[in-house]
């Protein structure tokens, strides 16, 4: 992994490029929450010949320092968008997993003319339910408050992470990295990015921004995903110009891990939706974005945003 300072924070990173040098665009993946950069690594392996591929760890979490206490939603897409620029990557397409397609959609609403297109994977949303909503958060926080360093040396707890919110097992390799990174992840930004990207007013943003969006969206939803049901994912989906178009793809034998649980899948995903968009999105569609004026302003309140 290389590092690069954003913000006065540091923050790692795994760049790939197409050995030939000729790449077909650059693809951005962001984790979600309480997870690292390292599950994208298989799909960046087999799209890595035709793509420049970038992961990273988000602030907080994986091997990036925690920095500035701004855990939004919108924060969150403007560390992506600089490090983009810092790294001079063009041609760029946004792929995030589950609180990382929250981001990416952020990160494409505030830099239209940057990204060509958002691909969310486990990720939807939109539906405010309060009890629902009350209780995850209350569950998240007491997770990140009872995690202890000791929880690294108990040998069952691998296995349990390696099943949980997926179809099928993901292996002990995968166990314990999702408990590793359970477990280092800052306490302030697993906190904070919990709670602020739940807030009753980001949840409700967020189809405005999908519904506004200039550029191609797809979202993929695990059949079998607990975490972030299919409906959810297709409710997201339906606020953007090209629902009913092809923008919903649901993956069967797949739970809340797309990415390693049908990776050869979302590669091929991947590479369709590129192709059958490349060349769709000009600087001539950022006037689509017009009707954002009427939306807060994405740095106007730390009340919205994760």
């Amino acid at each position: 992994m290389a590092t690069v300072e954003l913000y006065g924070t540091v923050h790692h990173y795994t760049l790939y490029r197409p050995p030939d040098g000729a790449s077909e665009g650059t693809l951005v993946f962001i984790h979600g929450w309480l997870l690292s950069d390292c599950y994208w690594h298989p799909l960046m392996r087999q799209l890595a010949s035709r793509f420049t591929c970038l992961s990273y760890d988000l602030r907080g979490f994986g091997n990036s320092a925690p920095g500035r206490a701004d855990y939004r939603l919108s924060a969150y897409a403007e560390d992506i968008l600089t490090l983009i620029e810092r790294l001079d990557l063009t041609r760029v397409w946004l792929v995030g997993h589950s609180l990382g397609g929250s981001i990416a959609l952020w990160a494409a609403h505030l830099a239209p003319q940057r990204v060509r297109g958002v691909v969310c994977l486990n990720a939807g949303g939109g539906v405010y339910i309060r009890k629902a909503f009350e209780q995850f958060r209350g569950a998240g926080q007491q997770m990140v408050r009872y995690r202890h360093p000791l929880l690294a040396a108990l040998p069952l707890l691998p296995t349990v992470f390696s099943r949980m919110m997926v179809r099928q097992p993901l292996g002990q390799r995968w166990g314990r990295q999702r408990l590793m990174d359970f477990i280092r992840a800052n306490a302030d930004a697993a906190r904070g990015a919990l709670l602020e990207s739940t807030t009753r007013a980001e949840v409700h943003q967020l189809p405005q921004i999908v519904a506004n969006l200039a550029q191609p969206a797809l979202f993929v939803a695990g059949a079998q995903d607990t975490v972030m049901q299919p409906r959810y994912v297709r409710h997201l989906a339906s606020f953007h110009r090209q629902f009913g178009q092809g923008n919903l793809l649901e993956l069967d034998d797949c739970g809340h891990f797309a990415m390693l649980e049908r990776t050869t899948a979302v590669a091929q995903t991947l590479s369709d939706f590129i192709k059958a968009h490349s060349g769709t999105h000009s600087s001539a569609d950022v006037s689509r974005t017009e009707g954002l004026a009427s939306l807060p302003s994405p740095y106007a309140s730390t009340a919205i945003g994760a």
